[in-house]
């Protein structure tokens, strides 16, 4: 109760950190084949919270268990391009024996939420529900219509959440020319004067390839010259050694310019392991947007240790960057050699638009009002997510969960990790800012 004897209405600060216990709480393992029933669940909760305020939720099953949930709300003038946010709400597994705290508790210590996607991306999820949920209850339309869409599948490549989507059901996002969503908005604090928030423009490309060699089957006690084992493991031996070529992006030269402006000096990408030194936890995330990466990580062959087998597999995570992909696989080929067949097991395009437009100025803006020493800067994701797919539709999409993090936080490092945490603090600055950011937008 207030000092006047009323009650206070419930703020999207204030119901945040429940909402994305809450979600953590619902099992969402996604192990990349058809069984989803997790994702089904999370589809219900996410449409029962938007109910709850006034919206009419659809949810979309594109195999069984496999659901995504969509809204629309009305902005103050339709007219104008709808913006559209997006989550997902399937999570990588995770073994509970690793973890300090269970992975599925949503459990509160330290001043974080911890628990399987805390990051990757129940934290979004939860600080959309609570900013939309406000929104509703207080009466405040959008300047435009925003199309919320929380979906299944991102983990595995997005075949049964958005792509089923943008193919089967495109007029569900009819007017939308702009998009934001994952990995990006979080920050990076260089002193006490100047924190930086890195905003997504690009991503990698992908192909996630399957490696084959054939050989002469035999008996393991014989001298055997036709070993496709031993083929196969020098050639993955030789692409997993192999350093790709620093490729300078407009993205990586507006984030090294940035950078260099907040340290005072001019970075040259083709030197960066001192500077990279000093990035703490977005290390590995602005290191693997210097260059195409193809790391082995699965190896396969035989049944029995005194049987030569007739062939052997691996598999490989191979990532280009934009504008580079018949460089990347050209390399691939002469790395790999004539012996080894290459087949892609899922590929998807690379993604990079500019950081410029209103859409930016909002996120600066948004930004700027909660956190006075911030700057907004663009940063390329090694990964892929959901944007990919929308894409297709003519979407300009950008990656921005905005997260004001402590400088010891290894946020990069819990992406698919282990004792993944999110600060209640950080949840609750992520409120306000997207709140400011629709206003903005």
């Amino acid at each position: 109760m207030s000092e006047s004897g009323t009650t206070r209405s419930v703020t999207g600060e204030d119901e945040v950190v429940d909402l994305c216990r809450e979600l953590i709480r619902i099992d969402t393992s996604n192990y990349g084949d058809h069984s989803g029933p997790g994702e089904r669940k999370a589809a219900e909760y996410v449409a029962e919270k938007l109910a709850e305020v006034g919206l009419e939720p659809r949810i979309f099953e594109s195999h069984k268990g496999r659901a995504s949930t969509v809204a629309r709300i009305e902005g103050e003038d339709p007219s104008r391009p709808a913006l559209l946010i997006h989550g997902h709400t399937d999570v990588v597994p995770a073994n509970a024996m690793d973890w300090t705290h269970h992975p599925f508790s949503g459990e509160i210590a330290d001043g974080m939420v911890w628990g399987r996607g805390a990051v990757d991306m129940k934290d979004m999820d939860a600080m959309t529900l609570a900013v939309v949920r406000e929104r509703m209850r207080t009466g405040r339309k959008p300047p435009r219509d925003i199309v919320l869409a929380f979906l299944a599948d991102e983990e595995a490549g997005g075949t049964w959440g958005a792509r089923h989507l943008v193919d089967k059901h495109p007029d569900l996002f009819e007017g939308v020319t702009e998009a934001i969503g994952e990995v990006g908005g979080f920050s990076f604090t260089v002193n006490e004067k100047l924190r930086l928030y890195l905003v997504e423009t690009a991503q990698k490309g992908m192909h996630w390839m399957k490696l084959t060699v054939d050989g002469t089957a035999g008996h393991g006690s014989m001298i055997h010259k036709d070993n496709a084992i031993t083929e196969l493991s020098e050639a993955v031996g030789r692409l997993g050694r192999h350093k790709f070529p620093v490729r300078v992006t407009k993205t990586l030269r507006h984030f090294l310019d940035e950078l260099g402006d907040a340290l005072g000096t001019e970075l040259d990408p083709e030197n960066m392991d001192e500077t990279l030194a000093r990035l703490g936890g977005i290390a590995k995330l602005i290191g693997a947007s210097l260059q195409n990466t193809a790391n082995p990580t699965q190896l396969g062959a035989g049944y029995k240790v005194n049987v030569i087998p007739g062939q052997a597999t691996a598999h490989v995570d191979g990532r280009y960057l934009p504008g580079y992909e018949e460089e990347f696989l050209a390399d691939l080929d002469r790395i790999l050699g004539p012996r080894v067949k290459r087949e892609d097991v899922h590929a998807d395009k690379a993604l990079e638009t500019g950081f410029d437009g209103a859409l930016v100025d909002a996120m600066q803006t948004a930004l700027s009002a909660e956190d006075p020493i911030a700057r907004a800067v663009p940063y390329m994701l090694s990964a892929g997510t959901d944007a990919k797919s929308f894409a297709d539709l003519g979407i300009r999409c950008f990656g921005f969960a905005p997260l004001k993090l402590p400088p010891e936080l290894d946020f990069a490092g819990m992406f698919h990790g282990v004792d993944e945490r999110v600060p209640v603090d950080a949840l609750q600055f992520g409120v306000r800012v997207l709140d400011r950011f629709i206003d903005a937008s």
